[in-house]
């Protein structure tokens, strides 16, 4: 429904409940009694929607919000109320409101991908308007993975039957496009992509505002060719030897609103799905496709999985489930696993659930111009791995300079895309972003995006699959480039292979000098960004919960140089087997030439200076998440030179050499070149199911959360349990194992006979060692089983004379436990009659619930945005409506006004309820 900015006013001005004929059902809204009771209004484009079986917040955009994916969020207070539901008219976004919802709805935002969408990108000037420069070019890599290789491409597709889900109503289409190279003799490693989240249809001679994420497709349109945006990738590859698959997901991008995980184990099942076929056709090809018994048959020991952001998220639960098979309730796919994963590339990619799969060598895109995945979260795909397994498998991340997220993929980009696209920045003209706005020297254009995206594509390929570690240095932090990537600018830094011990400042570490600080917190003074940041970090990426355990940094901020920092661990860690030290750092974006110098001491106190590092910050403005880590690297000849035990570091210390300034560490490796063999270790995996019961007529009963522990061995997970009531969440590190008892919720559950909303208890888990995380949200939901109450309206004052108010009273049969309401609209009296105008009403009252003046004169009707909300308290069963009116010297006829009830769309609602009045003339 379209509503007013003025939704909420105090009860003395008319607003309280939803008032109707003897024997109307009304709906109910789990809203806290402050939010009716002292007069405070919703902020613009908000409303609460009675007319629905539950009571929904509601969010209308005053601009079409495209179908992208990251999810859109709901936050009150920074907490995070819920994911709602999109409208198709992508404008419109609804939230049903349970018991988590009982605190105040105060300080509303909508959040998606760490960007505000409910205001106006570029409202506020960032005061850096001056142009940015990118950086100076890396020395080249002796090998470039995107030149083209000497096979020629062929090109098919396929469809199969259409496959069901779980919880997906909708059959999801089983197709794909195949790319793959011709003259080759022998087996192939097989190459799939996996698209994100996008419109699934669109009318073929419409604009953008035709794209839906309907499915299956209304009649006039198609389905949008996501799947076809990889050609240019595929292609690469194909000609370096790879069979390539492209597979379409839009039956369940059009569904995955309702996934509780974001569509991640339906994408996960849709791949396993695909990758089965190709295992039987490898076996015996007599049975597949033409376009696949024409290729060279595919090895399914050397898979490589390409996930564009959700699409990201959907090949690591792939991969994670081709490894420790998930609940079989939960999954779509329940045949043998006769494939080995060995690697995935991520672009862009969404990480609700932030559990890596911490054994399969992963390459991280992080485009920084992104306006869809805008706070970058994939680098979760790299820091969220640390310390979980045995650290051998290769985490990187590339941050792309200038790239978007859309022009990875052709059909998602303007010009070349069979359907609308457009670019993803948003860019304001009154407010151009010194960094992404077309046209700067950091932006990259469509093309020279999807090179950049190519070449690192097959760099992963070349590294993962064919294991040539020549190509390691554009992916590790050795600070090289691919040449067939320029001109964009591309970074990079990652974890594990070759990287031995090091300081860690999630683990127990003391700090001086400096300040051990916390990724997520809404203590500024606790945050390690806080507050006066410009720009957002990847490290920091928020999760579900306002503050997090277990995620930390080493901030340094010092006004003169020479002022050290020292980090000192527990347990001395061992260098003795590494070439450097490697540290991940990074400085606020743009500044330039940060020196520190690097020393490390041993258990005996023997001190080395190892050396000199400069950190310059990445280009960035206040709309980039451009704090992103450089890594670093010190020779460790100096130690050895100075007699220094390696195998026994106990401190680490950092002295800035710049006059003043700001770093933060992120962490510091043990280095030396190569690429380890990787064999996943056995591990428990736990996944969180949910559970629905009724809440019953009386007594008390505890259940509990269900949560399966299946694999082998035993590990540590962090579990959140949030609180409905507040929407707080308190953590516990718990121990798991398969049939263990370690996670254990108990829900008590109090019935009555009064009518309230769904109270949910979620329960959220995150790895922390030995162990792994498939379903990471689940808990249990509460069902109202008690019937609505029945709302009466008695006239008290519903003929009155000009200058007294027309009053009714509303009245419930039976008090509820939560807000009881619905919205009201002027409309012209039955019968022709006289309306009630702006001038006959108290001027006071109708700018309270209109925003409205009385001039000029018009019929209450024809006022924009009047609507009057009527809400009876939780435990109330009655509240008094009063309309003031006001005489004039005016002699007139007798005048009547009508307020009725309103549908989902803001229009009357045919027999709805109603309150009716007349006013008599006084002079």
């Amino acid at each position: 429904m379209v509503r007013t900015r003025r939704i909420w006013v105090t009860a003395a001005a008319v607003l309280a409940l939803a008032g109707g004929v003897s024997g109307t059902t009304a709906h109910a809204q789990q809203a806290p009694a402050a939010a009716t009771s002292d007069g405070r209004k919703l902020p613009p484009g908000w409303h609460i929607d009675r007319e629905r079986q539950a009571p929904q917040l509601v969010w209308r955009s005053g601009r079409r919000v495209p179908m992208g994916d990251a999810r859109v969020e709901f936050r009150a207070d920074g907490r995070l109320l819920g994911v709602p539901k999109p409208e198709r008219d992508g404008h419109t976004f609804r939230l049903g409101l349970g018991g988590a919802q009982a605190g105040a709805l105060e300080n509303l935002q909508v959040w998606s991908g760490g960007r505000r969408l409910d205001t106006r990108p570029g409202a506020a000037p960032s005061g850096q308007a001056a142009a940015v420069r990118p950086p100076a070019p890396l020395p080249a890599n002796p090998v470039d993975p995107g030149k083209p290789g000497r096979y020629r491409t062929k090109t098919g597709s396929y469809r199969l039957r259409p496959v069901r889900l779980p919880g997906f109503s909708v059959p999801v289409e089983m197709q794909a496009v195949v790319v793959a190279p011709t003259g080759v003799s022998g087996a192939r490693p097989l190459a799939l992509f996996l698209h994100g989240r996008h419109a699934t249809c669109y009318a073929p001679h419409g604009g953008s505002d035709d794209a839906s994420g309907a499915w299956p497709c209304p009649t006039g349109t198609l389905p949008v060719p996501s799947h076809r945006g990889y050609l240019r990738d595929q292609q690469l590859l194909a000609s370096q030897g790879y069979v390539t698959v492209s597979i379409s997901a839009n039956g369940i991008n059009g569904q995955d609103w309702q996934a509780e995980d974001g569509g991640a184990q339906a994408r996960s099942s849709l791949i396993r799905l695909h990758l089965a076929h190709w295992a039987d056709w490898a076996r015996d090809p007599r049975h597949a496709p033409p376009v696949v018994r024409e290729a060279p048959r595919a090895d399914l020991s050397r898979v490589l999985l390409i996930g564009h952001s959700r699409g990201g998220e959907g090949v690591n639960r792939a991969a994670l489930d081709s490894l420790y098979p998930p609940p079989a309730d939960q999954d779509g796919y329940h045949g043998k696993v006769r494939w080995h994963i060995s690697g995935t590339v991520l672009i862009g990619p969404t990480v609700f659930g932030q559990n890596p799969v911490p054994d399969v060598p992963s390459l991280t895109i992080l485009p920084g111009c992104d306006g869809d995945v805008s706070d970058l979260q994939g680098e979760v795909y790299v820091d969220g791995t640390r310390a979980v397994s045995k650290g051998k498998a290769l985490h990187s991340a590339v941050y792309v300079i200038g790239a978007d997220h859309n022009f990875f993929n052709t059909e998602w980009t303007p010009g070349q895309a069979q359907a609308p696209a457009e670019d993803d920045f948003f860019d304001d003209p009154d407010h151009p972003d010194p960094v992404c706005s077309p046209g700067t020297a950091t932006r990259l254009t469509a093309g020279q995006q999807h090179r950049a995206g190519s070449a690192y594509i097959a760099a992963a390929a070349r590294l993962f699959v064919a294991g040539d570690d020549k190509v390691r240095p554009l992916l590790d932090g050795s600070g090289r480039r691919a040449p067939s990537a320029d001109p964009a600018r591309v970074l990079s830094h990652a974890v594990g292979a070759n990287r031995g011990a090091g300081f860690l400042p999630d683990a127990k570490v003391t700090v001086t000098g400096g300040r051990l600080c916390s990724a997520v917190d809404p203590d500024p003074a606790v945050a390690c960004l806080g507050e006066g940041a410009t720009g957002a970090s990847p490290h920091f990426a928020q999760w579900e919960t306002g503050r997090e355990a277990g995620r930390h940094a080493i901030a340094l901020h010092w006004t003169s140089a020479g002022s050290p920092a020292r980090i000192r661990v527990a347990r001395p860690v061992s260098l003795t087997s590494a070439e450097a030290l490697a540290l991940r750092v990074f400085v606020p974006p743009n500044s330039r030439g940060t020196g520190l110098d690097v020393s490390v001491t041993d258990s005996h106190g023997r001190r080395a200076v190892l050396g000199r590092v400069r950190a310059d910050g990445l280009p960035g403005s206040d709309r980039t998440a451009s704090y992103w880590a450089r890594e670093l690297r010190v020779p460790l000849t100096a130690a050895r030179r100075a007699g220094l035990d390696l195998r026994s570091v106990t401190s680490l210390e950092l002295t800035p050499r710049s006059g003043s300034g700001q770093a933060w560490l992120m962490d510091a490796w043990g280095w030396r070149p190569g690429t380890p063999a990787v064999r996943a270790a056995g591990l428990p995996r736990v996944d969180v199911g949910r559970l629905t019961v009724d809440e019953g007529d009386s007594g008390v009963r505890t259940y509990h959360v269900p949560v399966r522990v299946s694999g082998r061995g035993s590990g540590q997970v962090r579990v959140y349990v949030v609180d409905p009531a507040t929407g707080t969440a308190k953590d516990r590190l718990v121990t798991v194992r398969p049939g263990g008892h370690g996670i254990d919720v108990p829900v008590q559950v109090r019935g009555n006979t009064r009518y309230s909303a769904d109270v949910p208890y979620d329960v959220l888990v995150k790895a922390v060692h030995g162990a792994v995380v498939g379903s990471y949200r689940g808990g249990l939901t509460v069902h109202n089983d008690d019937p609505a109450p029945t709302v009466t309206v008695t006239p008290l004052a519903d003929r009155v004379t000009e200058g007294s108010a027309l009053k009714w009273r509303i009245s419930l049969s039976a008090a509820a436990d939560t807000d009881i309401g619905a919205l009201f609209l002027p409309v012209p009296p039955g019968g022709g009659g006289t309306e009630l105008s702006t001038k006959d009403v108290d001027p006071a009252w109708l700018a309270d619930v209109s925003g409205a003046e009385p001039d000029p004169e018009r019929p209450l009707s024809r006022v924009d945005g009047l609507y009057l909300w009527l809400d009876v308290p939780a435990g109330k069963t009655s509240l008094d409506v009063t309309v003031p009116t006001v005489r004039d010297q005016v002699a007139e006829s007798d005048e009547s006004v009508t307020f009725q009830q309103t549908d989902d769309g803001g229009n009357p609602l045919p027999g709805g309820l109603a309150l009716t009045g007349t006013v008599l003339d006084g002079s």
